[in-house]
């Protein structure tokens, strides 16, 4: 595997939108018991739902731990679009702990970011993840290709969002906590993400979803669909703590532009209509282990139909058992005209800590 000493964007790289054309994907089979539980078969048939949709018109690598390889390996020998590769990971969250990908037309190459479980010794969410480092750097010698070292400076994938034309979005909330780069200034953040991201402007968000656990991750929150466009997760209850955080993003991109010039287009995409929580029940089959993040009865989980994939020929949207389920099925069918809007079952993967989005990690075609 080969490392470049330079800067992608010096290079002449770019990360290409969300919904540009991909080769496919990362995900890694749910196995950490503080997170997918001892029974996860819930878990485990809703990746198998996401993998068999996103293989319909893409590759899927799929990094499956030592235990479970070969049963997965069986599990989708049926479809030669499904790649399973042995790799021991410490959790499931390709979003965030696979390589970055970008691109110049020609050559992608990956950019593997330093990773501290989401806040290191300040508020990671658990203390060993060895294993999880390496990710980036394997996903990229499985594909051939070369890597752009950022060790040092931490941030994952779910943290921005580009619209392949110069922009990028982010939180100040993520990217300016103290768990994540605190020796350096806002200004300097930025100037890394226009040196690794090829974009000529960022637009800072103060906050992303209520009670994200990743502080705040961006892809949870508000995505580009197209140029000059955003989806914005939203709340009408002015009593629900996500009100006003919707409220000033909604304020800031009204009165913002793209690195283009262009005013954006703003759709309102409603967040489920009641608070989803962790049960107690739910709480039986979790296993935590020392200095791991823990969930308590009644804790308010992240839920949002922005975490969604785009895939090449269909988008794969989060379900709740909500009543705003189909609205956002609706709004989205509306957003990306001639691809299949399918809704999935997530409630299982929100329970671990995350969603769709959060378990997936495109591959840009070259």
């Amino acid at each position: 595997m080969k490392k470049r000493q330079s800067m992608p964007t010096a290079d002449g790289f770019r990360m290409p939108a969300e919904y540009e054309k991909q080769h496919g994907c990362l995900m890694i089979w749910p196995q950490r018991p503080g997170s997918w539980g001892i029974d996860r078969s819930s878990a485990e048939e809703a990746f198998t739902q996401i993998i068999r949709a996103i293989a319909s018109c893409e590759m899927v690598y799929l990094f499956v731990g030592c235990e479970a390889y070969t049963r997965v390996s069986d599990l989708f020998a049926d479809n030669s679009n499904v790649k399973a590769i042995k790799v021991q990971t410490d959790d499931s969250w390709a979003r965030d702990t696979g390589a970055t990908f970008v691109t110049n037309g020609i050559e992608r190459c990956g950019i593997d970011w330093e990773f501290n479980a989401w806040g290191g010794t300040y508020d990671g969410l658990y203390t060993d993840y060895a294993h999880d480092r390496l990710v980036a750097s394997k996903i990229c010698e499985v594909l051939g290709d070369a890597v752009y070292d950022a060790g040092g400076f931490v941030l994952e994938g779910g943290s921005i969002h580009v619209d392949g034309e110069g922009t990028l979005i982010t939180t100040e909330e993520c990217l300016l906590s103290p768990g994540r780069n605190p020796t350096m200034s806002k200004r300097e953040i930025e100037e890394k993400l226009k040196s690794y991201f090829g974009v000529t402007k960022v637009i800072w968000l103060p906050y992303g979803i209520y009670q994200d656990e990743t502080n705040g991750h961006v892809d949870n929150f508000c995505c580009f669909f197209g140029a000059g466009k955003v989806l914005l997760a939203w709340c009408e209850d002015e009593t629900d703590p996500q009100y006003e955080r919707s409220a000033l993003a909604y304020e800031i991109l009204s009165k913002e532009t793209d690195a283009k010039g262009r005013a954006f287009e703003i759709v309102k995409l409603p967040i489920p209509s009641k608070p989803i929580c962790i049960e107690e029940r739910d709480l039986a089959n979790f296993v935590f282990e020392e200095g791991e993040d823990t969930r308590d009865a009644g804790e308010r989980l992240a839920a949002s139909y922005i975490n969604f994939y785009i895939a090449n020929d269909c988008v794969l949207v989060p379900q709740f058992g909500d009543q705003n389920d189909q609205t956002a099925i609706e709004i989205l069918t509306a957003c990306f005209p001639g691809r299949r809007i399918v809704g999935i079952w997530a409630l299982d993967i929100l329970k671990g800590g995350g969603n769709i989005h959060c378990i997936t990690q495109q591959i840009p075609e070259v």
